[in-house]
């Protein structure tokens, strides 16, 4: 399947945690100073190394970004690639179950906080909405929790996990592949 507006290959990771319980989503939202992205809520991931499937890249990208260890991750499939018009990805999500307590070491070059949001605070925030970016105003999906806005790739991600989730009812993560994602380190 291919993902308009992208030819850098990258992949995320999608962390669901509480499955069991109370299930919620780990982003990261990113330094306010950066070159790119700055300030941006996202999921944890970039640019895929040669010779790495986007399983390892997802699982590498988020053990550098905020110290998930990979064998902590589930990974229980992919969504379809998401590609970005501005910094021109294709975005692989792997989405990964992490059990335990929440414990992260975020990357202080890359990362200002470690967010998590239950899946029914996500839901209720959604709405359109109008943003200004680069100058331009544009209307697109978000998610709003508390002060925090997710708009963009990771918006269009979370919309793709949600109506997944929706139609599976209370299946297990598993059910979620889009496909097999590849080589997997799961714990």
């Amino acid at each position: 399947m291919g993902a308009q507006g992208g030819r850098v290959d990258a992949a995320v990771l999608v962390p669901i945690y509480g499955w069991d319980a109370d299930p919620g989503l780990v982003f990261t939202e990113r330094r306010h100073d950066l070159r790119r992205h700055a300030g941006e809520v996202s999921f944890p991931g970039g640019r895929r190394d040669p010779g790495e499937t986007f399983v390892e890249t997802a699982l590498r990208e988020a053990e550098e970004e905020i110290g998930l260890d990979p064998g902590d991750v589930r990974v229980v499939g992919a969504l379809p690639p998401i590609g970005t018009f501005v910094t021109n990805f294709k975005i692989h999500p792997v989405v990964g179950v992490i059990g335990g307590e929440l414990s992260f070491r975020p990357n202080p070059a890359e990362v200002a906080t470690v967010l998590a949001f239950q899946i029914e605070a996500l839901r209720a925030g959604f709405a359109m909405r109008r943003l200004v970016r680069r100058g331009v105003p544009i209307r697109t999906p978000t998610y709003a929790v508390s002060e925090h806005v997710i708009w963009g790739a990771t918006a269009r991600i979370l919309g793709e996990l949600l109506e997944r989730l929706e139609a599976l009812g209370p299946a297990a993560p598993g059910s979620l592949a889009e496909g097999e994602p590849g080589r997997s380190r799961t714990g």
